[in-house]
């Protein structure tokens, strides 16, 4: 099914990553005009624009300026955004329990997820407001659904993108485009790489206990998901939605009980 995506330019935010690159490639392999967001990952961007012809542009998205530069970059490399994918975003580390987690901690891993996706959908809604049309999907995660031991700060901060800016956005984008719409996808953990470390391993298989096709989410899943998004043709009448990339997880195992107990 071709999605009607040929020759538009769309935003993929940390469009250099494992699962931004799947995006990207997804979305060229639609014959769109991908263009990749970086911050650090210039290799990997400038390869990634090498393979699908799209347009690499750096910016730090914590910084008001630079995400407003971004979209105006954009703009004039490839014409009017069709999309904007908000992809980019920070996992915090090891696992910590709410009772020890910092402050810093905490304000660290918002600002990561929260802050970047509230100043990059606000920068394009400007530019949607100016063009009369648009879409936006954000990227976050199972665990604004069903939490996560140890990630309260990730839980909390997909949470608010996944519910509360979405819900938010798709009713006022459409006082600039009355086609325009929001929407999420949510996918399960993504492994990094085949060759797992033995924690992550066991954490795999713990995540899977409730996933009745039994396998992680892996990049590709998404990406398809988020092109078939980004379709007007596919997709046009779907807003406010947050699509579950999940395989039918049915929630979170508790975790073993502590030697105190």
């Amino acid at each position: 099914m071709r999605l009607g995506l040929g020759g538009k330019a769309v935003l993929v935010t940390g469009g250099s990553g494992l699962l931004g690159s799947a995006i990207v490639r997804r979305l060229a392999a639609e014959g769109a005009v991908p263009i990749i967001h970086y911050r650090s990952g210039a290799t990997a961007a400038h390869g990634l624009a090498d393979d699908t012809g799209g347009i690499p542009l750096r910016a730090n998205l914590l910084e008001e300026s630079e995400v407003d530069a971004l979209i105006e970059r954009a703009v004039e490399r490839a014409g009017p955004l069709a999309g904007v994918v908000a992809n980019a975003g920070g996992w915090p580390g090891p696992p910590v329990p709410t009772r020890d987690m910092t402050l810093e901690r905490w304000r660290r891993t918002l600002d990561q997820n929260l802050t970047t996706a509230f100043l990059t959908s606000r920068a394009y809604l400007k530019h949607v407001h100016e063009v009369g049309h648009g879409s936006l999907v954000f990227v976050g995660s199972a665990a604004a659904r069903f939490g996560e031991d140890g990630f309260a700060d990730y839980a909390a901060a997909k949470s608010a993108v996944t519910y509360g800016l979405v819900q938010t956005l798709a009713r006022e984008i459409v006082a600039s485009a009355p086609r325009g719409r929001v929407n999420a996808v949510s996918p399960t953990w993504i492994p990094p790489s085949a060759q797992a470390e033995a924690a992550a391993e066991q954490r795999l298989k713990r995540a899977l206990a409730t996933v009745p096709l039994g396998r992680a989410a892996s990049a590709g899943d998404v990406a398809s998901v988020v092109a078939w998004l980004l379709s007007d043709d596919a997709s046009g009448y779907v807003t406010g939605e947050v699509i579950q990339v999940s395989g039918g997880m049915s929630g979170r195992l508790l975790p073993p009980p502590s030697a105190e107990q």
